[in-house]
């Protein structure tokens, strides 16, 4: 084995993810900001927001003119008896007027509601579409630290408060606003100050206490959320590790962790349906106070002559029409401020930046020819998780481009850490990791990903069929190349005794199939990707005897002309390798061939003695030295 000389290479230390990581209650929600943000997914729609517009606007007008329509009847209907008009002028001119103005509030609402659904449909696919592909490219220390049930919570939460925003703001808000100006402009051309003075009062008052109360209970609404998305991730950790829950027996403690969950949920929800209670209290108190004081005034109109009963009958039914949009206004500010809480933890997660990004002119790395690998070299690579235990520690190797490399080591050594890194899930704090000659920070994630191909030790599937999982090593994949994978993973058999053969679905990451049958369904995957590099955690941990050296065959013909990196728990699987780095500490503390190792009495050789006497004695686990950093 050739190896780089060693080359002090210094790279900008990675920020902890934490730093990046904005929790639920320090988010303050900022509704005209929230708005702002939103604006750039409306504006692709914006001629259908103007006709929706437009028909809310003529829905309300025709809801102003009810009230007049309605005076004019009550006016009409004080005729002497026996006049013939009496028979013709109510019911032909004004109920006529009456029927077509409700049924034109109805049209004209419906008309908005079918324009504007493409518009909130539209926005919300597109932003939680970008959020969910957002999180897919964040990276791997972000999905680490935090828990996917409460995250999967937020985006659910946050496309129904998207929902919220975007219809209540963009044609609610403004057409409210117009319909309560022109009830008072109404008031004060026809009749007294003292009406509009009593509506704006009203409307003042009403407002001020709709928004302190609900500034108020925001906080309780929040709460809430947390506590929710706290009782969502502890159900859906338990759920997704179900397998190990029972092979505890931990379901009543699941239970009991859930419980409390729900208690803490229960009491939030409490205090938030108490508040609300009270803020409804004070707004139907506030309206019921105008009304009275405005029929009041009005009937004093009538007993002095100065109105008529069409005037007692309009302002009536004014101020209850008044009321609606008042109410409307109140749930409206209220739905704004709670949909504001719920969208503002999307673009929280939206927000987030990736620790390992690419540059911004990255280079796309090449696929060499047909049975040709990748060179790759470690130069002096120093790395730490949290930034205080240092897994490697100036770390130097090179494996030639179509060499078989075997990493081994006790667990701890950092074995898997190297795996981590040349996919570029986490860059190096000192040092570099290079491909084919260049370091991998100036290539693209994609490409350098699109480049290896990985057969891990715990083998975790989509809860879809066995076709699917296949071919997401390829989708494209022919079915005469699915074949070849297949037959080189000895799984055709498996499939062959399957009622619905390849379309027989896994279950949830996998567990309805063995551990082993996982493990070919992996091999099978990546023998479709057919890629340069190779990487190998026991691939064949899983296996009987039989397929594991069947297996082995199809591992060792896949690995020719392509560089393999081999993670091996098992010396026995790498004593063919052209070369063995024994990992200590983060370090290489022995290099060489299997026999060169055996000879020098070092690391290596205690492994393999201890390996040899368990298998002897018929004790040697699977996964001896399983990593776990």
């Amino acid at each position: 084995m050739r190896r780089v000389s060693s080359q002090s290479i210094s790279a900008p230390a990675v920020d902890a993810e934490a730093k990046n990581k904005t929790e639920q209650a320090s988010i303050k929600p900022n509704h005209w900001a929230t708005v702002k943000r939103l604006w750039p997914y409306l504006s692709p729609w914006r001629l259908r927001i103007l006709l929706a517009l437009s028909f809310l606007v003529a829905a309300k007008l025709a809801n102003i003119a009810v009230p007049m329509l309605l005076k004019a009847m009550v006016d009409g209907l004080d005729l002497k008896p026996g006049d013939p008009h009496m028979l013709l002028v109510v019911p032909v001119a004004l109920l006529v007027g009456y029927a077509a103005l409700r049924i034109s509030i109805t049209l004209f609402t419906e008309l908005r509601e079918w324009v504007f659904a493409r518009v909130t449909e539209g926005v919300a696919r597109t932003l939680s579409l970008q959020s969910f592909t957002h999180l897919l490219h964040l990276s791997m220390p972000f999905h680490l630290q935090r828990r996917m049930g409460a995250v999967s919570r937020d985006l659910e939460r946050g496309a129904r408060g998207l929902h919220t925003l975007v219809s209540y703001t963009v044609y609610s808000v403004l057409p409210t606003i117009i319909e309560i100006g022109l009830v008072m402009g109404y008031l004060v051309w026809h009749y007294q100050a003292g009406f509009a003075w009593i509506a704006l009062v009203a409307v003042l008052l009403y407002a001020v206490w709709t928004i302190k109360i609900t500034e108020w209970r925001t906080a309780f609404r929040r709460h809430m959320n947390e506590q929710d998305s706290r009782a969502s991730a502890h159900a859906v950790d338990a759920l997704i590790n179900v397998e190990t829950v029972k092979i505890f027996g931990n379901e009543p403690f699941e239970a009991q962790r859930y419980d409390r969950a729900l208690q803490q949920l229960q009491k939030a929800s409490l205090r938030s349906q108490s508040s609300l209670s009270l803020l409804n209290l004070g707004q139907s108190s506030i309206i019921a106070v105008a009304v009275s004081l405005m029929v009041w005034q009005a009937t004093e109109g009538v007993v002095a002559g100065t109105m008529t009963l069409g005037d007692l009958v309009l302002v009536n039914a004014f101020m209850i029409q008044l009321y609606m949009p008042l109410n409307f206004l109140g749930v409206l500010y209220r739905e704004l401020k709670q949909g504001s809480v719920d969208v503002e933890h999307m673009f929280a997660l939206i927000d987030q930046k990736q620790t390992v990004a690419d540059k911004p002119n990255a280079s796309i790395l090449r696929r060499p020819e047909e049975g040709h690998g990748l060179s790759i070299a470690f130069r002096e690579v120093g790395f730490s998780y949290d930034g205080q235990r240092q897994v490697l520690k100036g770390l130097s190797f090179e494996a030639p481009a179509g060499s078989r490399v075997a990493i081994v080591g006790p667990s701890g050594a950092g074995k898997s850490t190297v795996m981590r890194l040349l996919f570029r899930f986490y860059d190096p704090m000192s040092g570099m990791v290079v491909v084919d000659g260049e370091d991998i920070r100036n290539f693209s994630q994609e490409s350098l990903r699109a480049q290896i191909g990985l057969v891990p030790q715990d083998t975790v599937l989509f809860n879809e069929s066995i076709r699917y999982n296949l071919l997401y090593g390829r989708p494209q994949a022919s079915d005469q190349d699915l074949r070849a994978a297949l037959e080189a993973a000895q799984l055709q058999a498996l499939i062959d005794s399957l009622p619905q053969g390849l379309d027989t679905a896994v279950g949830e990451r996998g567990l309805k199939l063995s551990g082993g049958e996982k493990q070919r369904v992996a091999i099978a995957r990546m023998l479709l990707k057919n890629p340069p590099i190779l990487l190998l955690d026991e691939a064949t941990s899983a296996l009987d005897s039989r397929n594991e050296q069947a297996v082995q065959e199809a591992l060792a013909r896949a690995s020719l002309g392509r560089t393999t990196l081999v993670i091996a728990h098992r010396l026995s699987t790498v004593i063919d390798a052209d070369a063995i780095l024994v990992l200590d500490q983060g370090r290489i503390v022995e290099s060489g061939r299997h026999e060169q190792l055996l000879a020098q009495g070092g690391l290596y050789a205690s492994l393999w003695t201890m390996q040899q006497q368990e298998r002897d004695s018929g004790g040697l686990p699977s996964q001896p030295f399983k990593e776990t950093v």
